[in-house]
């Protein structure tokens, strides 16, 4: 079997959709299938710094991806996606198409343009599509009475949370299956003999509540002596946050974009992560990322979030609460024994219901159902 993954995003800019596409095909190939991703992507040079100030990865992409064209940054849902939106990368969709002869195309966010809505439009094959956004999706007023029609080309209809099903079914009416995202599970986690540290992992945008953790942040570093790594957000993006907030940067350490090996690396050595995000998140990936490698979690009580949260894998807090955020950091911190337990907690919740393999099972079972047309 040949699979076509479709991201409407560009592969050289971290983001969830990208991480959960990376992951999928990586699910398949231990399952023998063939895979090639369809994506975006930004080359290094001066247009490509000009256009997207925040750093990213812009090496060769690995051979199984099929770059289709430049992005741009779009306000969406309260984030900042690297969208590609040329006309001519409708035309790289549909060379892509007729040379690869998949047998079965995967569509992430299959309403968002260009990518995912020409490739859509093109293929005439079987089409399983993955829903992923939660919130109001403002955009898809227009987007819906313009190319919405095509989703009754889907033949198998995904989301990765009761949440994102909801909102695409509130402009798609129609069945879908509730397929979460995936984890990557490092083989060793153990929840003991943590260094003294946090990691928050996530864009510099405002939904992810950063601010909210560095207004906390002093009053954190003074009840534990902990260090706050900061993974996935532009380090001068931060540095400004930080200006703007008239915080204090001691104890902070800025890492900017990581790779996934070096995002476990810190989670590994990290006695718990902090996710104060304010909404808008479909599916905590981020949570169950640090589950896998059996580091509790802190995280704002919010849509999303409340599917993946359990008492037993970490601490929620009200959403936009720094001082309660501050009292559970430092409460977790001072509580060793408990730590460690809620530790290997969410370790066995990752294996249990987010692991890749299982997952890739699942996904595989319904690419054979599209094929076949059952």
């Amino acid at each position: 079997m040949k699979v076509g993954i479709v991201v409407p995003y560009s592969w050289s800019f971290w983001g969830a959709v990208v991480e959960h596409a990376e992951l999928q095909a990586e699910a398949l190939r231990g399952h023998g299938v063939e895979t090639r991703t369809i994506i975006g992507n930004d080359p290094p040079g001066s247009f490509t710094r000009a256009l997207h100030p925040r750093l990213g990865r812009h090496d060769l992409p690995p051979p199984d991806i099929i770059p289709v064209g430049r992005s741009v940054i779009v306000p969406a849902n309260g984030t900042l996606p690297n969208i590609v939106l040329s006309p001519r990368t409708v035309f790289r969709v549909k060379r892509a198409l007729d040379r690869e002869r998949f047998d079965v195309l995967h569509i992430h966010e299959p309403m968002a343009p260009a990518i995912s809505v020409a490739a859509i439009a093109l293929w005439r094959g079987p089409m399983v599509a993955t829903f992923h956004a939660h919130g109001k999706l403002g955009w898809m007023k227009g987007a819906t009475p313009l190319w919405g029609f095509l989703a009754e080309r889907l033949d198998h209809r995904i989301a990765v949370s009761p949440h994102a099903r909801d909102t695409a079914a509130s402009w798609l009416p129609g069945d879908y299956e509730v397929v979460p995202n995936g984890v990557l599970i490092p083989p060793d986690a153990d929840a003991h003999g943590r260094e003294q540290q946090i990691v928050f992992a996530g864009r510099q945008e405002a939904r992810k509540g950063l601010h909210v953790l560095l207004r906390a942040w002093p009053e954190i570093r003074r009840r534990t002596g902990a260090r706050l790594r900061i993974a996935g957000a532009d380090p001068l993006a931060v540095r400004l946050l930080l200006t703007r907030e008239r915080a204090s940067d001691e104890g902070i350490d800025i890492l900017g974009f990581l790779s996934q090996e070096d995002l476990t690396a810190e989670l590994l050595r990290a006695k718990a992560l902090v996710a104060p995000s304010l909404g808008g998140e479909s599916f905590g990936m981020v949570l169950t990322r640090a589950f896998a490698c059996a580091t509790p979690v802190i995280a704002s009580d919010i849509d999303g979030y409340r599917e993946v949260m359990t008492k037993e894998t970490g601490v929620s807090v009200p959403a936009g609460d720094e001082r309660a955020l501050a009292d559970a950091v430092a409460g977790l911190l001072d509580d060793e024994p408990r730590r460690a337990a809620l530790g290997e907690d969410a370790r066995r919740v990752a294996v249990e219901r987010y692991s890749w393999p299982d997952i890739g099972r699942r996904l595989v079972g319904i690419y054979e159902r599209a094929i076949s047309g059952s």
